[in-house]
């Protein structure tokens, strides 16, 4: 199986939106999923510019986009990843 990639959008925008508290995920990602999830900080994942209203932060799971994102939202992003063998 393939790694699950978590992109964390540490843009501006995401990053006053909330996104400074997605960096803990980079702490619970690998105690709890070891190598199977890796975590990209991105500097921009440009979805702030194609949205019509703000959904900052954006994380995306894979090809998933997650706006609004929470470390809750992510990690229950992750689970059904790993338990079903989605990419």
């Amino acid at each position: 199986m393939n790694k699950v990639i978590v992109k964390i959008c540490m843009g501006t925008t995401c990053f006053v939106m909330g996104a400074s508290d997605l960096q803990e995920l980079s702490d619970i990602i690998p105690e709890k999923y070891g190598d199977k999830v890796e975590v990209i900080a991105s500097t921009c994942l440009d979805f702030c510019s194609s949205s019509t209203e703000s959904q900052a932060p954006y994380v995306m799971v894979d090809y998933d986009v997650i706006s609004k994102a929470t470390v809750e939202k992510v990690l229950e992003a992750i689970d059904r990843k790993l338990k079903h063998g989605q990419k």
